[in-house]
């Protein structure tokens, strides 16, 4: 009955068979096999095993589809619609409730729809959407990879794809293609095709900018964590400070507190800095950022004596967003500083404080928990400790460090709502005063400007400092800062950040201790920055009017402040992948490198700079591009005859008198063929009606010589092939002046 209902539909010439049926089983082996990499490429960038099921199930599908391929499928095709919107119903039902990572619902979406239009691939066409769709299986694992093994399935992808585009293109031609001879293509050049292939996608890779708008707004963030009991958001959680260890609300004394070498100890509501010792390397995260920077976490306003606290924790407010979307809006500060926006993906790979990393200043977060908070200070925290495995965005807008207009910055004329930022224990302020101007007094020139008399102290402490391992323990009176500066004169890295924020502090400058990741280690094939338990470290912020917060970096080996928004960041990532080949040179080389470019940037800026000198610069800089352009031609040519000679000296004398020979006719286009043998390309010669009688009797002497030598093993006598040569050189010679004679009488 069921069948006698489809039979109308089935005589429906809507429904006749496909006219253009895909007979090549070739082709369609590649686009499986290009289907099962994506598949398997997914699974392991996300973890997931969609792959045991998939992949099974479209090699039924390609089977079914080859056997099928030239009847109607009525049945079939009905079945695979109902399927279609059985899966986009259930991906909207997930995606509603917000259960999982949606570039993975997305994911198991697009597998799903996959498999079931694999069973039904009669036309070359569906073939070419199960590649379009293989192709946005690796590109999907491409942006869900954090590790290098993405590379092998990359790899193995185009070593398929290749082939099967050849394929494809043969089919479109009307050339059925059952074997792989039928490529007809040279292993050398599939291996030269492929290897340009993935050339290009690195260098494109590299250079290829990460502006704003290259990314959308859903951007990645994990399944929601449900999270129970009341959020307390003055608790800040580090793992390895826990209650009675350093890591509880404020106000807990910090007893008995003992030094974890794989957590940082910056990560609390209180921290003693008195701590000491080396942490064993550990991976925290991966980061994907469109520009590098100082992932911060925390911020300090209160000075202890032996380290720091946060004195308004209480003040911290708790945000919540809506049940619809993990985005959260963040308050922004006034400032008149320009700014710019920076996405970044964190996904966390160990253990973590609730605290969130993220780069100054954050205006949207993409978080999985109901809840977060914030400090006074901008700083953010979760519920819970950050699990291993959480993937959480941000998109910052991070100021600009225009120094020019910092140097203007005045100075605070009130200190109402800064006085946290302002306070240095009352004995220890005139002594501090007096260093920070002594030290200022050594400069060249009188710093009245706050913001240069900051990187003036930050490069003071650089230099008269140094950096301690083996310090005394402080005593039960003694002020931390106070034995760094005048007793110990060096100290941990933590101690100089601390330093320099009372030093700017007693002389009216805002400022707070900061703790964070530095960028970390870039990884030019992932495009990732590892960031590791070793990157944590303190950094000191000062406050400028009308313009913020900006970091600085007194630890002696650093640069004076992170890295930053300072200057174009368009190739930044080209930037990171050199400083990561440097890494591996030596020394000397990457000396000689860096002094090559620096004066090639030298004067290309002057260059540049001639066409902003009026119509005169502008003439001189047209002289010299085209006097480079000429230079350039000429030693290309001198280098393409120096090879030339190279080639000719390596053949054997008759060898070399007989490829001149060729070489030069075929500059007047009489090439010879490769399927020609000697004597054909010379009777050819002969019938052209080009060469006179001097150079046909040249070019029989010299193909006589040759053929005696290559083919009876005969030696024949060398001066006078040369003499034929050069008789042969003189002829075209007089032919090319007759041809400018004639050219100018007409």
């Amino acid at each position: 009955m069921f069948q006698s209902w489809l039979q109308p539909i089935a005589n429906s010439p809507m429904l006749a068979p496909a006219k253009d049926v895909e007979d090549s089983l070739l082709l369609r082996l590649g686009v499986l096999g290009m289907v099962i990499v994506g598949l398997v490429a997914t699974d392991v960038a996300a973890d997931t095993a969609n792959s045991l099921w998939a992949v099974p199930l479209s090699i039924v599908g390609f089977s079914w589809s080859w056997w099928a391929r030239r009847q109607r499928n009525v049945v079939a095709k009905l079945a695979i619609a109902i399927g279609m919107l059985t899966a986009l119903a259930i991906f909207l039902g997930r995606l509603a409730i917000l259960n999982q990572d949606s570039r993975i619902l997305l994911t198991e979406l697009l597998i799903q729809l996959q498999v079931l239009h694999s069973f039904d691939l009669p036309r070359r066409k569906d073939l070419g959407y199960s590649m379009v769709i293989a192709l946005i299986l690796i590109s999907v694992a491409a942006t869900l990879s954090q590790t290098m093994t993405f590379g092998l399935f990359l790899v193995l992808f185009l070593a398929i794809a290749l082939p099967v585009l050849v394929l494809d293109y043969r089919s479109r031609l009307g050339l059925l293609s059952t074997t792989l001879q039928s490529l007809r293509l040279p292993w050398r050049q599939w291996v030269g095709l492929f290897a340009l292939i993935l050339g290009l996608g690195m260098v494109v890779f590299v250079l290829l900018p990460r502006f704003p708008g290259y990314q959308i707004r859903t951007l990645p963030v994990s399944a929601e964590i449900q999270v129970e009991g009341e959020f307390d958001q003055t608790r800040v959680i580090n793992p390895g400070y826990v209650s009675g260890r350093g890591g509880g609300s404020v106000g807990e004394e910090l007893v008995n507190q003992t030094f974890d070498p794989n957590f940082y100890y910056g990560f609390g509501s209180e921290i003693d800095q008195t701590l000491g010792g080396i942490m064993t390397p550990k991976e925290l995260m991966r980061v994907r950022s469109q520009a590098p920077g100082f992932w911060r976490v925390l911020a300090f306003d209160k000075y202890t004596g032996r380290g720091w606290r946060i004195s308004r924790n209480d003040e911290a407010e708790v945000l919540r967003r809506s049940p619809w979307s993990f985005r959260y809006l963040l308050p922004q500060p006034l400032s008149q500083m320009p700014t710019r926006e920076v996405i970044q993906t964190y996904t966390i790979v160990s253990e973590f404080s609730n605290l969130i990393p993220h780069l100054y200043e954050p205006r949207e977060l993409y978080f999985p928990t109901r809840e977060i908070a914030r400090d006074p200070d901008g700083g953010l925290r979760a519920p819970l400790p950050l699990p291993e495995g959480l993937t959480y965005s941000v998109i910052s807008q991070v100021p600009v460090r225009d120094r020019s207009l910092l140097r203007r910055a005045p100075k605070l004329n009130h200190t109402l709502g800064y006085q946290p930022y302002l306070e240095v224990p009352p004995d220890l302020k005139p002594r501090l005063q007096k260093l920070a101007q002594d030290l200022l007094a050594k400069a060249d020139r009188s710093i009245p400007e706050p913001y240069e008399q900051a990187l003036y102290l930050t490069q003071a402490l650089k230099q008269s400092y140094t950096l301690k391992t083996d310090i005394p323990e402080l005593g039960k009176d003694q002020d931390l800062v106070e034995a760094f500066l005048f007793e110990w004169r060096g100290g941990y890295p933590d101690h100089f950040s601390t330093a320099l924020t009372l030093l700017l502090r007693s002389l009216g400058i805002p400022s707070r201790l900061v703790t964070g990741l530095g960028t970390g280690e870039f990884n030019p094939f992932t495009g990732l920055y590892v960031v590791r338990n070793t990157d944590a470290y303190a950094l000191t912020e000062a406050y400028f009017p009308n313009l913020g917060w900006f970091l600085f970096d007194p630890i002696p080996g650093h640069d004076l402040y992170p890295a930053t928004l300072e200057v174009d960041q368009t190739f930044s990532v080209l930037q990171q992948f050199w400083q990561w080949v440097t890494g591996w040179l030596p020394t000397p080389v990457t000396g000689f490198l860096g002094t090559l470019f620096a004066t090639l940037e030298t004067a290309l800026q002057k260059f540049f700079d001639l066409f902003s000198q009026g119509l005169g610069g502008i003439v001189q800089g047209i002289l010299i591009l085209f006097g480079g352009v000429i230079v350039v031609w000429g030693l290309w040519y001198a280098l393409q005859t120096w090879r030339y000679r190279q080639r000719l000296q390596k053949l054997p004398p008759i060898a070399r008198l007989y490829v001149q020979m060729l070489d030069g006719l075929a500059q007047q286009g009489l090439a010879k063929r490769p399927n020609q043998t000697p004597w054909e390309y010379a009777r050819s010669l002969q019938t052209c009606g080009r060469l006179d009688a001097i150079s046909q009797r040249a070019i029989e002497t010299l193909t006589q010589a040759y053929v005696a030598w290559r083919y009876g093993g005969d030696h024949p006598p060398l001066p006078p092939l040369k003499r034929a040569l050069s008789q042969l050189r003189q002829q075209r010679w007089r032919s090319l002046q007759r041809t400018v004679a004639d050219l100018r009488r007409r």
